[in-house]
């Protein structure tokens, strides 16, 4: 994720006109400071989480179907 938040960053920081350059160390930290707080603020899981949650997930749905089977075979 930091490097996704570096790489936002500079692509922000290029935008900044050339003028003002001897500055632009500093905006390119607090553009990146300001999409990592928002971000934070914004509750997102990472790709890893994401994945895991899957995971579990389909492994539920494949109990969940075999038990309506065992269920159906019951009746």
């Amino acid at each position: 994720m930091n490097d996704t938040l570096d790489q936002l960053s500079k692509r922000i920081n290029s935008l900044i006109p050339g003028d003002i350059k001897e500055v632009r160390g500093d905006i390119e930290n607090n553009v990146k400071g300001l999409l990592q707080s928002t971000l934070t603020k914004m509750n997102l899981v990472t790709r890893e989480e994401f994945d895991v949650q899957s995971a579990v997930l389909q492994r539920t749905r494949e109990k969940l179907e075999q038990l309506e089977k065992q269920i159906k075979n019951l009746k």
